[in-house]
C-alpha cells in the first residue's frame, strides 16, 4: 500500500479515484453473478421446459428432437444423455438472452443499478454518521469502517485493502460525499457500455450451469436400453429404475450370430426365456440378469412388454441411419411390426404428453 500526502481537493479526488478503482472489479462481479441468478429464476417461472422436474425436460428434449429429425442429434442424446441436456440447457439460454431484445443487456443493466444503488446508499450513510464526530480525528479512516460494514452484505470489498487511503487529511467530509457521487458515475457508465457487447463468455459461473443443477440426478444409463434412471439423486440408496424401457436396438444389440437388430425392450426380455451374452462365452437368462454382476446387478428391471410410441416411430423413422450405423438389418427376429409403421410423428410426440 502506499501513502498519500497531499492536501485539500486532490487529496479527496485522489480517495475517490482509489476508492472507485479498488470498487470497479469487485461492482462487475457482483453484476454477473446476480445476473446469472437472475437468469435461471426468470427461465424457471417464464420457459415451459423448466417448469417441471427432469422428465417433464426430457419430454420437451423428446418433442425438440422429434421436431429436428436429426439422427446426429438423436446419437448424441441416446450416448451422451447427461451432456446433452446440459447442451440443451444451454442452447434455450442463449437464445433466451441473445435474441433481439438482448435480454442479457437489461438483466445485467438492473443488476447495476440494484449495486449502484447500494453503493451511493453506503456513500451517503458513512458520511451521515462520520461528519458530525468531533471526538475523533481519524475521520477518514472511520468513514472507511462505515463504508466497508454497510457494502459489506452486497460486495466484496475487503476493508484491508484500503489502508493506502486511510492516512489521508480530509477534514470535509461533505465535499467528499460529492467527490465519491461525481466519480461513481463514469464507472457506472463505464460498465454500461461493456454490458452492451457482453456475451455470455463474460460469466464465471453460467447461468445454464445453474439451471442444469436443479435437474440433476442420477444419469446412469441402462445397460440394456441405455435409458436414464429417473431417480432425483445422483447417489441414491437401493437399485437405478425407470418407468420406460427403450428397444434394444438403440444401444446397437443383435440376435446372436445374425445381423438381425433387436427391437424388444429389457423389461420384456426379463420375462422370457432369453439369455444375453458377456464376456467371450458367458451367457445369462434375461430373469436372471442380476447374476451378470456390475452393472446390470444395480438395476430393477420389472417385466413389462409397453414400448412408448416415440421409439416404435423413432425406429421406424430412422430404419435406414439405424441399420447403418450398427451393420444391420431390421429383418427376421428384428421385423419391424407393421403396426409400428403407422404411428405418425404426431401421435408419438402427443403421447409422451400423457
Amino acid at each position: 500500500c502506499f501513502q498519500i500526502s497531499c492536501q485539500g481537493a486532490t487529496s479527496i479526488t485522489t480517495f475517490a479515484d482509489f476508492l472507485c478503482n479498488k470498487i470497479s472489479p469487485a461492482l462487475c462481479q457482483a453484476v454477473y453473478e446476480k445476473t446469472a441468478l437472475d437468469i435461471a429464476r426468470d427461465m424457471k417461472v417464464k420457459i415451459p421446459d423448466f417448469g417441471g422436474n427432469r422428465s417433464q425436460l426430457q419430454v420437451s428434449i423428446l418433442k425438440y428432437l422429434a421436431q429436428e429429425e436429426n439422427f446426429e442429434e438423436f446419437k448424441r442424446y441416446l450416448h451422451s444423455p447427461e451432456d446433452f441436456f446440459e447442451d440443451y440447457i444451454e442452447k434455450l439460454v442463449d437464445e433466451y438472452c441473445l435474441d433481439k431484445n438482448r435480454r442479457l443487456e437489461m438483466f445485467l443493466n438492473d443488476s447495476l443499478t440494484h449495486y449502484y444503488e447500494n453503493i451511493q446508499s453506503a456513500v451517503f450513510t458513512s458520511t451521515r454518521v462520520v461528519k458530525d464526530r468531533k471526538d475523533r480525528d481519524d475521520k477518514i479512516s472511520l468513514w472507511l469502517d462505515e463504508f466497508c460494514s454497510t457494502l459489506g452484505e452486497v460486495l466484496n470489498l475487503p476493508r484491508r485493502d484500503l489502508k493506502g487511503i486511510e492516512h489521508l487529511k480530509i477534514t470535509d467530509i461533505e465535499f467528499l460525499n460529492n467527490a465519491m457521487t461525481e466519480a461513481l458515475a463514469p464507472l457506472r457508465d463505464e460498465l454500461k457500455q461493456e454490458f452492451a457487447n457482453a456475451d455470455m463468455s463474460s460469466f464465471e459461473r453460467q447461468p445454464h450451469t445453474m439451471l442444469a443443477e436443479q435437474f440433476a440426478g442420477c444419469w446412469e444409463q441402462c445397460p440394456f436400453c441405455g435409458a436414464v434412471c429417473t431417480n432425483t439423486m445422483s447417489k441414491h440408496d437401493g437399485d437405478h429404475q425407470l418407468v420406460f424401457h427403450r428397444p434394444k436396438v438403440l444401444m446397437g444389440y443383435k440376435w446372436h450370430k445374425t445381423d438381425n437388430l433387436v427391437i424388444d425392450i429389457c423389461s420384456s426380455s426379463v420375462a422370457s426365456e432369453c439369455l444375453f451374452k458377456i464376456g467371450e462365452d458367458t451367457w445369462i437368462p434375461y430373469r436372471r440378469y442380476r447374476d451378470a454382476g456390475h452393472p446390470y446387478s444395480s438395476w430393477n428391471i420389472l417385466p413389462d412388454s409397453s414400448v412408448q410410441a416415440y421409439w416404435k416411430w423413432f425406429v421406424c423413422h430412422f430404419r435406414r441411419q439405424l441399420e447403418q450405423l450398427y451393420n444391420g438389418k431390421f429383418q427376421g427376429k428384428g421385423e419391424i411390426p407393421e403396426l409400428w409403421q403407422r404411428i405418425t410423428k404426431q401421435e408419438a410426440i402427443s403421447e409422451l404428453d400423457k
